[in-house]
């Protein structure tokens, strides 16, 4: 198939032939055994990519290079602000320590298709421990250090880890977190045990190892010999990704091996216009699926060298941190949450900082993790006199759903939009009965079975979850859970989530889960979570309680232990640092709390009064709490 001069013809040269289209991708790719089927229909939910074939993750994402005569390129690059130290990583350096990693995992009884859980801070060593499971064929699931206990052990409770790689603390501007108490407190809440713990100790703080259990990493390396590749088949699982904040049991989102190689290494050209050899920076953090795709893998696979940042966007030491890094590393394309962007602006409205720095390198901007208002993006263009592109995906997808595409030409600016559907992606508003709405009208995007290379095809031993969460609603369909617009011009526009989650600074978070923690405190009776708008963050949570009959103390030191709470079980990373409470909650006749009601209110708008509500003027008495 002759390559596309116009993302007009790529989508079409998709439509016309989609299976070939991604055989021809996948040509990319380094097999051990090529595919029987490029999709088979009748495995999963609604197919598989590339059955039959055979591959090993790692060996694409390093060996092959260092096999080509490329090892003394740089791979990757760790800039930590926090520390004030820069380490770069040939290919043949990055390889060389995958192998003893693997081989210290090996060492400890982990073999292909068992799970080792990553609780690390963004330091070479969780992407090294990363491309070490993907070697062995096991199954990594990189929890985000920002996790409390419980939500670590509700991780390792469901994926079952033989081992769990982690560190002594992480660092944040002004305090070192202590991570070792955090995980011995996960894995007392767990009813599953690891068999053993590998420690990274930082100097910054050193941890205490259990006897019996936990041992260094460094010195489990140095001992360590080497570990080969282990092939495996395109559909077995590379990684577990739980999404944050779930309530009940988490939501294990899985990737294949195959299609995700050949999804992420198609994207970095086809999207972001990079090639081996170029500088790609992604500001995301390892825990993300973000820094999953495009920290870690696409760019190894891609050849690239990726930059890994131990950092803010402020503070870390001020608002030129990005573009010093910039300048540093000769970064051609840079990727960030909105949010990122958004701190900067606040701290530096006029951009006098990139004026400290030669950003003569960089090409473009692209963003996600949520939707970037028009007036964040239009600064950021102005600023850098260069393409900022703002573009659609999920954890469940792993790389975009909308993009802009620097291989076909970028299309023009429209703040606001994520741009068109990448092929691959049969893109469509439905109505709420299911049915393809025209051009122009806002309802549930959704996208055409069967979802391309590099989605996930199913949730962690959860089949039937993942039919309930994503196919059940509409058949034939996957549902985003996002609402939105596909205009005349095929343009996609992501106005919000329709469920209860909420976008907190580009992480999905469960307002049932915050809930969930209000819930438990002693004086509430009932409480809602809602997502209101917030100029730095997107969205950010906002709770309302309902105290118990009889409670009489001061209603603001109710609303501290709560916040405290949800910090406790949730972690910072909810961000939860509003909490109000109210006389009663608006409600249905049914007894439906009238949450998007609330969210309307809390975002000062002036709310349409459900036909069902119970009694109108407890819509007052909310909006009176929410403007105090």
């Amino acid at each position: 198939m002759a390559a596309a001069a116009s993302y007009e013809q790529a989508y079409a040269d998709w439509q016309s032939d989609p299976t070939g289209w991604w055989a021809t991708a996948a040509e990319g790719i380094d097999w051990d055994r090529r595919w029987d089927r490029v999709f088979d229909a009748s495995i999963g939910p609604y197919g598989r990519w590339f059955v039959g074939g055979r591959l090993n993750t790692c060996f694409n994402a390093l060996d092959r290079h260092v096999r080509a005569g490329r090892g003394e390129q740089t791979a990757l690059i760790w800039d930590s602000a926090m520390v004030g130290r820069v380490e770069r990583f040939t290919y043949a350096d990055l390889l060389a320590r995958t192998e003893t990693m693997a081989g210290a995992l090996a060492a400890r009884g982990v073999t292909a298709g068992d799970r080792v859980v990553i609780y690390m801070p963004m330091v070479p060593e969780a992407a090294i421990a990363m491309l070490a499971c993907a070697r062995l064929g096991a199954v990594h699931s990189v929890v985000f250090g920002g996790f409390a206990a419980a939500e670590l052990a509700a991780r390792i409770a469901d994926a079952k880890p033989k081992v769990i790689v982690s560190a002594s603390c992480g660092l944040e501007p002004g305090r070192v977190v202590k991570y070792k108490p955090l995980l011995d407190a996960a894995i007392g809440l767990s009813p599953h045990k690891p068999d053993c713990c590998l420690i990274l100790q930082r100097e910054q703080a050193t941890a205490d190892l259990t006897p019996g259990r936990d041992e260094d990493l460094a010195e489990a390396m140095a001992a360590a010999a080497p570990h080969p590749c282990v092939p495996v088949e395109a559909t077995d699982p590379l990684y577990i990704l739980y999404t944050s904040g779930t309530t009940g049991r988490p939501k294990g989102v899985v990737r294949d091996n195959g299609g995700h190689a050949v999804a992420l290494w198609n994207s970095m050209k086809m999207i972001y216009g990079l090639d081996a050899g170029d500088v790609f920076w992604t500001a995301s953090d390892v825990g993300w699926v973000v820094g999953h795709s495009y920290i870690v893998y696409a760019p190894l696979l891609r050849g690239c060298t990726s930059v890994m940042y131990e950092g803010k966007p402020v503070g870390t030491p001020d608002a030129g941190a990005f573009w010093r890094v910039i300048a540093d590393h000769k970064v051609k394309v840079l990727f960030t949450a909105p949010t990122a962007v958004r701190a900067i602006k606040q701290q530096d409205p006029e951009g006098a900082r990139t004026r400290d720095h030669d950003l003569s390198s960089l090409e473009a901007l692209y963003l996600a993790g949520e939707r970037c208002d028009p007036p964040t993006a239009t600064w950021a263009a102005d600023l850098l006199g260069k393409p900022v592109v703002d573009h659609w995906w999920q954890t469940e997808t792993g790389w975009a759903i909308t993009a802009g595409f620097r291989q076909y030409g970028l299309f023009p600016f429209r703040p606001g939009s994520g741009g068109r559907p990448c092929p691959g992606h049969d893109l469509h508003a439905l109505d709420d009965d299911g049915h393809v709405l025209p051009r122009g009208q806002s309802g549930n995007l959704s996208i055409r079975l069967p979802l391309p290379p590099g989605c996930a095809p199913t949730l962690w031993q959860n089949e039937e979850g993942y039919r309930t969460a994503y196919l059940s609603d509409f058949p034939g369909w996957y549902r985003t859970g996002d609402a939105g617009i596909v205009d005349e011009a095929g343009d996609v526009w992501v106005m919000g989530r329709t469920d209860d989650i909420i976008n907190v600074a580009g992480h999905r978070l469960s307002t049932g889960s915050m809930e969930e923690v209000l819930a438990s405190h002693p004086d509430v009776a009932e409480c809602a979570v809602v997502g209101a708008k917030d100029e730095l963050k997107g969205q950010a949570p906002i709770g309302l309680v309902v105290l118990k009959a009889g409670v009489s103390r001061p209603e603001a030191d109710v609303a501290r232990e709560l916040v405290a709470l949800v910090r406790e079980r949730i972690g910072p990373v909810a961000a939860f640092k509003d909490a109000r409470v109210v006389a009663r909650l608006p409600k249905t006749r049914s007894g439906k709390i009238l949450r998007a009601t609330i969210r309307k209110l809390a975002d000062g708008e002036v709310p349409v009064v459900p036909a069902t509500i119970e009694d109108p003027a407890a819509l007052e008495e909310v909006g009176a709490a929410l403007q105090r």
